[in-house]
């Protein structure tokens, strides 16, 4: 997934503005990633991602390429298993 494509699905968050968020902020936990426009407290989807991305980034001097984080999947392949994830009902 690029900067530009979107995080949390409910609150169309990025990963640039959450990368920028914890550059700035440096939460000390990913549960602050919610102050950024509400990330991850909507269906709950994109928790793990916001965890992955929390954890590759805090205190590590934002050295770690942002792009890799989430591994090679497609935005289309996030939508997609996020639909599969609210029709099965999973939410937070």
């Amino acid at each position: 997934m690029q900067l530009d494509d979107e995080i949390c699905c409910c609150y169309h968050v990025p990963k640039r503005k959450l990368v920028n968020f914890i550059k700035r902020r440096k939460p000390k936990v990913a549960s602050q990633l919610s102050e950024c426009h509400g990330a991850g407290t909507g269906c709950g989807w994109c928790i793990p991602y916001l965890e992955a991305l929390h954890e590759a980034m805090h205190g590590r001097e934002m050295e770690i390429d942002p792009e890799n984080v989430l591994g090679e999947m497609t935005p289309e392949e996030y939508a997609q298993a996020r639909q599969e994830y609210l029709k099965k009902g999973k939410t937070r």
